[in-house]
């Protein structure tokens, strides 16, 4: 499954080439009515941890997933043939994308996609920012109330909320202490709750593996204390941004190839045999000499 890396680089790209411009809306495959979006105006291309949200002006907007299987090609020459299974293609003059076998392809209304952003928890992509839902550009990004995980729109970068007579600060240390707390409040241990969406979104298996070697933390470990989980999520903020720049999982700048555990034997730092196990439903995997059970 793309984690959340892979899929902001697909919104990124996407949300380039087709923003203020006309689309050609087509389902190919025949598995989506692509008519209400065809000749209208791309406001934006989001991603919300692995998932994405298409704003097309005066049509409601399309909720993708792409799950295990799903995938985009992307076509210089928008005449180009699509492949029979896609099932969303969006072309402009100058490019088109088409969307193949993902979990799910649908339009959302508003309660549907409020739904989904209260499912949703802090995307280490999106460190500084929650969007308005009427608002799809990063310039609208709103402010978390502290009392709720809900919005209240400021500027950009710096917020000054005032609730109950405090003085909010940045949105960034707003995210991270909301993330902080989720992790926290997970009960659980911190490899499982990593991989909870609810928790933190974009994370998946080989983040799940990298990000916790990097923090020196075992999967198993719980209770880690806040100081700890926001590292963690100071270290996924930096490395998935990495990993978004160079569409892989990049848990060594220096060797950008490499992985440290994940799919390894023998750790690559000390090369201690890498113990494996199942967590959450996925293979864990930890280094029994790097990463502990107790945050250090």
């Amino acid at each position: 499954m793309p984690e959340g890396h892979l899929v902001h680089r697909y919104a990124d790209e996407q949300h380039e080439a087709l923003a203020g411009r006309v689309v050609r809306a087509a389902s190919p495959q025949g598995r989506f009515d692509a008519r209400p979006y065809d000749g209208r105006v791309v406001e934006g291309v989001e991603a919300l941890g692995k998932h994405l949200l298409y704003w097309l002006e005066g049509a409601p907007p399309i909720h993708v997933h792409l799950g295990m299987r799903g995938l985009f090609l992307q076509y210089d020459d928008p005449a180009a043939e699509p492949r029979k299974g896609t099932r969303l293609r969006l072309a402009t003059g100058e490019a088109a994308f088409d969307l193949i076998a993902p979990a799910r392809c649908e339009p959302m209304d508003e309660r549907a996609v409020a739904a989904l952003r209260a499912a949703t928890g802090p995307d280490p992509l999106r460190p500084d920012l929650r969007p308005d839902p009427l608002r799809p550009d990063a310039a609208s990004a709103t402010a978390l109330d502290p009392n709720r995980d809900t919005v209240s729109a400021t500027a950009r970068d710096t917020v000054w909320d005032t609730v109950g007579g405090q003085v909010w600060g940045t949105v960034r240390d707003t995210v991270r202490e909301e993330a902080v707390r989720r992790l926290l409040a997970a009960r659980t241990a911190v490899g499982a709750a990593v991989l909870d969406q609810s928790v933190w979104s974009g994370i998946g298996n080989a983040w799940r593996a990298e990000l916790l070697f990097l923090t020196g933390l075992d999967p198993g470990a719980r209770d880690i204390g806040a100081e700890a989980a926001g590292r963690l999520w100071d270290t996924a903020v930096h490395y998935l941004a990495l990993g978004r720049d160079a569409g892989q999982v990049v848990s060594d700048p220096g060797a950008p190839d490499e992985r440290w555990v994940y799919k390894r034997e023998r750790c690559r730092r000390c090369g201690a045999a890498v113990r494996t196990w199942t967590l959450a439903s996925r293979t864990a995997y930890a280094c029994p000499a790097d990463q502990h059970l107790q945050a250090l």
